[in-house]
């Protein structure tokens, strides 16, 4: 028997989230199962720890996207008893029971050997979000930003994707330049590296003039909306937009002038379906490039008896750095 994180939905179509003692033969299937040490909390998991945002397929459900722990046993050859292993991504948490329980198991394709310098501790503490905010730098940087191309912006810079991007971006000596709407975050990013702290509401909206002056070598946006399509028209030529979120809509106010007259470029980057070489990639990345004293700062502490609040609170976007969620405490 073990704790888990059960959604449930109701007769009225709300639904319910409490900790319950469950059996492991309750568990979907899978090839690897895995003692889970640490899982976080994401956007996504907000919404399905809540009222489900259309992810979650079936109830009773276990949110979490994320998690890191020991594998307990394994059908499949590459894992056995004992490695440690992480998980993000493949719509665990959504589609298939996640991460908010002491037990998971899932496909062994899913795993990501946990790489050398790295705790599941740590692990949880990067998530979903420092991942993306890797392979958002290593999309720029294949696509050929360079410390001296000039600064690179990060939007939602105090948001989990925000805050890793803009501490490993200013590890490998980039100057940061990190858009806010919380004033009161401003200390909290320059201690993570940033070096200009840019008010939202100077890029929260567009102006008639598809091209403005070249402000920025490069940029991670988590924003989307009128804000992304303001900030195409300031990148320098040549250099990269890796989009990585919406949190100010999905609708995309441009013009396609930025990349004909200066040839950006717009880089999706998508964390979920991500092939298993890249993955390992970014994590190998991660374990040398991101300062993990930065990371520890930006810690929040919780257990599983804390994630409906914390899920509703990161809704309304009131999470600042990285939840790490203890599923044994």
């Amino acid at each position: 028997m073990f704790n888990a994180l059960i959604v449930e939905k109701l007769e009225d179509g709300t639904t319910s989230a409490s900790i319950q003692n469950i059996s492991e033969d309750r568990l979907p299937e899978g090839e690897v199962t895995v003692a889970v040490d640490y899982s976080t909390v994401n956007y996504k998991d907000g919404l399905c720890v809540g009222p489900g945002g259309g992810l979650v397929r079936n109830y009773p459900h276990v949110p979490g996207i994320d998690f890191a722990g020991t594998v307990l046993d394994s059908s499949d050859a590459r894992y056995k008893a004992g490695d440690k292993v992480v998980l993000t991504g493949w719509r665990v948490g959504e589609a298939h029971w996640g991460g908010y329980a002491q037990k998971a198991r899932v496909k062994a394709d899913w795993l990501v050997p946990l790489p050398e310098g790295l705790t599941p501790r740590t692990a949880m503490a990067v998530g979903t979000a420092g991942f993306t905010a890797m392979l958002a730098v290593m999309a720029l940087e294949d696509h050929g930003l360079t410390p001296q191309k000039g600064t690179v912006l990060v939007t939602g810079a105090a948001g989990g994707v925000g805050s890793v991007a803009t501490a490993i971006l200013a590890n490998l000596g980039y100057q940061v330049a990190a858009v806010t709407g919380r004033p009161e975050t401003a200390d909290y990013l320059k201690s993570l590296g940033a070096t200009q702290i840019v008010p939202r509401e100077d890029l929260a909206e567009t102006v008639k003039r598809p091209l403005e002056a070249e402000q920025w070598a490069g940029c991670i946006d988590a924003v989307g909306g009128a804000m992304l399509a303001r900030v195409l028209g300031q990148i320098s030529y040549g250099g990269s937009v890796a989009a990585i979120g919406l949190a100010g809509g999905a609708g995309l106010p441009a013009t396609v002038i930025p990349f004909l007259l200066r040839g950006i470029n717009l880089l999706g980057i998508d964390s979920v379906m991500q092939p298993f070489e890249n993955r390992k990639r970014a994590w190998a990345r991660i374990a040398t490039d991101l300062p993990l004293d930065k990371l520890e700062a930006m810690v929040v502490p919780a257990t599983l008896s804390d994630l409906p609040q914390l899920g509703a609170d990161i809704i309304k976007g009131k999470i600042k750095g990285r939840v790490v969620v203890d599923v044994n405490a």
